[in-house]
């Protein structure tokens, strides 16, 4: 089997997959012969292009708009593109929101849209998933290096809301075993991306907290999405994988 085919006429939804590691994870399943559904919510520009990279690749693509905010469009976009693909064999929830800063800063709006996005989102669209998946359905979500090491002051709303997803990966490989479905998630490190870039004005200090001492690209984030996402890893579920150069070493 080459690697090309190891997806072969398996199709996915990548939330929030107009850019970073989203748009990565996106075109990189379709390299891996995957058809391919994203959402976004303000980059349709971004999310075309990347529709028209994958389409370049010989898979079908489809960019839908949806907010993972809002609990219709996410169960929507879920039942839109297992109807534009024909089905749904993977989803991977990468759509999230960050807010950083002090206790005192945060307001109420902030706590819940962060917990909208990062937990009811993810919560929603695996929900509403698994109710259209089949034996050898994937439920991939991206978590946070901060899950396993905060390195200071300022995440407390953030990393609650990756944290909870840490529960809510290991309850969906309980409940959805039967059926012959596996959710993991995958926490990226500092890695390079328009939302924070390996030149940006924090970026020596979070490369210096990781062992390898740089910053990860999305496509490193990608390979292990697509791994999990294969037949290769078919008797994996409930695990964690980290891809943060040694950040929490």
């Amino acid at each position: 089997m080459t690697s090309k085919e190891r997806l072969n006429g398996r199709t996915a939804l990548v939330t929030g997959g107009s850019r970073g590691i989203g748009a990565a994870t996106a075109l990189r399943l379709a390299r891996e012969g995957a058809d391919v559904a994203l959402t976004y919510v303000n980059g349709k520009e971004a999310a075309e292009a990347v529709v028209r990279d994958v389409e370049a690749l010989g898979r079908r693509a489809v960019a839908l708009r949806a907010d993972a905010a809002d609990a219709a469009e996410t169960a929507d976009a879920v039942r839109r593109a297992a109807g534009e693909l024909g089905r749904l064999d993977v989803l991977v929830n990468n759509a999230g929101a960050g807010v950083l800063g002090p206790l005192e800063s945060l307001s109420l709006a902030d706590v819940d849209r962060v917990l909208a996005v990062n937990v009811r989102g993810a919560f929603l669209a695996a929900r509403s998933a698994a109710a259209v998946m089949g034996a050898g359905g994937r439920i991939i979500t991206i978590g946070s290096c901060v899950t396993a090491r905060v390195p200071g002051p300022g995440a407390t709303l953030y990393t609650m809301s990756k944290s909870a997803l840490i529960g809510l990966t290991k309850a969906l490989a309980r409940e959805l075993a039967g059926r012959g479905v596996t959710a993991n998630i995958v926490h990226p490190g500092p890695t390079d991306t328009d939302m924070n870039p390996a030149d940006g004005p924090y970026a020596a200090d979070q490369a210096a907290m990781t062992a390898l001492g740089r910053y990860g690209t999305a496509d490193e984030v990608a390979s292990m999405v697509t791994f999990l996402a294969g037949p290769e890893a078919a008797y994996v579920t409930g695990a964690e994988f980290s891809v943060d150069g040694g950040h929490a070493a």
